[in-house]
């Protein structure tokens, strides 16, 4: 396919170089002037052709100054006088440099399309003792399916029959096997590498992971970097800007030679300088190139599990001084552990707040359920109040668990040596008196050390801890980070307030936090980062970024792709405006021709693009 799409410019180049050579060898025959244009025009019309008849369409259309009629107009008025071989140069590098764009662009988006061999086509529906293969569209929340080792999961669901194990890598960019446990969701896009396994449908394909992935980058490209809108206003505004200085640079100066005695104009002269303009006045290299790199950032984010929901929230991520985490379950494991219990009946107590909270899929819930010895306990009237705990009848006693400030809520006096205590404690209460406490320990992720370090190594001025839990456990951990500040006691409208006052301070935030209890925080945020919550809906909705691992470390390095994608921009602003500013000044000094002008155009657009292409190389 490539062979033929270079045809047309093989047999043009030929004929343009053998012409040239004859030219200079002062070969007898191809000295007259027919047989020079019939040549050359024969050298143009492969090329040529094609370019003027897009140029006609587009100005049937009413786009008038498209790149094709400029192109066109360039060499056509290049034949007329008599400069044939810049006429036949002018569109034949233009062409070459368009095909090796479109070339380079259509790599690069295939980093993208690539997302689209995870979507499986087929579901192996279980129904009765039969296996039936259906599209996953038509396929039903509450269907079970099958998935043999090595295929990819079609739709989201929930493990049955045992623990097993998944390639997770279209997903979040990791290569180790995970263990997902029985009852866990199972999202579509992972790969089963061990046994056959089933899974109950718990989302239509429409609203499965591999959907909302596509769904995401496909919306990214939507929403537009503040550059990407610049680009758009300058290029409306620099081509009808330039091919006015092409019509100056032809009539001021004869013009002047009206009242200038001394002055000759010639108009060859000048309408040769005239055409570099014409020819340098396409701003592909920057139409082209400054889209192409947000979309490689993009691109390469999403290959290492980093989902941007736009090249604004690329480009807004670059100027972020300050990172704020939540802590619990996403500096911290999340997995709670019950290390003591303070009761006069241990047992008694833990079987009662097990009760309470049964329906709960907290990870303080699940670890008390873990190590609660009798499950027949039954608890009613239960209310949750939101960032404080929960109330239930129990045997005939009112409950309160949670945190202190439940208890101070309720007016229950409790022993104030527990503010100091290092430990996430769950505070209960009977009928209005203080009846013990629970001890819970979690542990730090393995990469939270790093993953600080890494953000001040790449920029970032100041990270701090905003956490509910009580202000001795978040000092604790803010110690063993060596982070700025730790924020504890916090209810989520004082999480609130806090990224509000920071942002007060002249600072740009983003917050991290799982999408779910944090929405408000995540929206108030200059960019919200929902991490490891690639299953919810609140955090598709709420955050700018998406980080489908559980890996804080991942904050760094979207900071790192949005600066190396801004860094490629800037370059090819800089480089494009530049070159084309530079020639068009040599052009009308006379000190440049249309082979520089063929360059200022086409080689600095291909320059451009294949710049705009290292941010996959890059970032991988």
């Amino acid at each position: 396919m490539e062979e033929r799409i270079f045809l047309r410019p093989a047999v043009s180049l030929a004929l343009l170089a053998s012409g040239i050579i004859m030219a200079a060898a002062g070969t007898t025959w191809f000295a007259s002037p027919v047989v020079r244009l019939v040549w050359y025009l024969a050298a143009f019309l492969p090329v040529g052709l094609g370019v003027m008849r897009e140029a006609w369409e587009y100005a049937a259309k009413g786009e008038v100054f498209s790149e094709f009629m400029l192109m066109s107009v360039a060499s056509v008025g290049a034949f007329v006088i008599g400069e044939y071989p810049e006429a036949v140069a002018v569109m034949l590098f233009y062409c070459i440099g368009e095909t090796l764009q479109d070339m380079a662009v259509d790599r690069a988006r295939d980093n993208i399309r690539s997302l689209m061999e995870f979507r499986p086509d087929r579901a192996a529906v279980v129904t009765g003792s039969s296996v039936v293969v259906k599209a996953p569209a038509e396929v039903n929340p509450g269907d079970i399916i099958e998935v043999k080792p090595g295929e990819r999961v079609p739709l989201d669901g929930v493990l049955l029959g045992g623990d097993a194990s998944f390639n997770t890598a279209a997903l979040t960019g990791e290569s180790v096997p995970r263990t997902i446990e029985e009852g866990s969701e199972v999202l579509a896009g992972m790969i089963a590498t061990g046994s056959v396994v089933r899974l109950r449908v718990s989302r239509p394909e429409s609203q499965s992971a591999v959907s909302r992935i596509l769904a995401m980058v496909e919306e990214a490209s939507e929403r537009k970097a503040p550059a990407e809108l610049f680009i758009r206003k300058f290029a409306r505004i620099y081509t009808p800007v330039v091919i006015a200085l092409a019509v100056l640079t032809v009539a001021v100066p004869w013009l002047w030679s009206l009242v200038s005695v001394g002055f000759v104009y010639d108009f060859g002269t000048w309408f040769y300088r005239a055409l570099i303009f014409l020819v340098i006045s396409c701003p592909c290299a920057l139409v082209i190139s400054v889209p192409l790199s947000y979309f490689g950032g993009i691109g390469a984010a999403s290959k290492q599990g980093i989902l941007f929901k736009g090249g604004n929230y690329l480009d807004a991520i670059t100027r972020v001084d300050t990172v704020v985490f939540d802590k619990t379950g996403t500096l911290t494991r999340g997995e709670f552990a019950v290390v003591r219990v303070d009761a006069a009946d241990r047992d008694a107590l833990l079987d009662t707040v097990a009760a309470i909270e049964r329906g709960s899929n907290h990870p303080i819930a699940r670890a008390v359920a873990a190590v609660a010895k009798d499950g027949s306990r039954e608890a009613t009237d239960i209310m949750d109040v939101p960032g404080y705990g929960l109330t239930a009848t129990v045997d005939g006693s009112r409950w309160v668990v949670g945190t202190l400030k439940m208890l101070d809520r309720e007016g229950v006096a409790w022993p104030q040596e527990l503010v100091s205590v290092p430990e996430t404690i769950v505070a209960c209460a009977r009928d209005g008196r203080y009846e013990g406490c629970i001890f819970l320990a979690d542990t730090l992720k393995d990469d939270a050390l790093s993953a600080v370090g890494l953000l001040r190594r790449n920029g970032v001025q100041r990270v701090e801890i905003l956490s509910g839990d009580k202000q001795a456990l978040v000092d604790k951990v803010a110690g063993e980070l060596k982070v700025d500040k730790g924020s504890g006691d916090l209810l989520p409208g004082g999480k609130v307030g806090r990224i509000d006052e920071i942002r007060r301070e002249g600072r740009n935030v983003a917050f991290v936090g799982d999408g779910i209890n944090d929405a408000p925080v995540l929206a108030l945020s200059d960019v919200g980062i929902a991490m490891g919550a690639l299953g919810a809906d609140m955090a598709i909705e709420t955050a700018d970024v998406v980080i489908q691992t559980d890996q804080p470390s991942k904050v760094a390095a979207a900071i790192r792709i949005g600066r190396r994608t801004r860094a490629i921009v800037r370059q090819n602003i800089v480089f494009a405006i530049g070159v084309k500013v530079l020639v068009m000044a040599l052009g009308l000094a006379g000190m440049a021709n249309l082979w520089g002008a063929v360059f200022a155009d086409v080689g600095v657009a291909l320059l451009a693009v294949l710049n705009a292409t290292r941010v996959f190389v890059g970032n991988k």
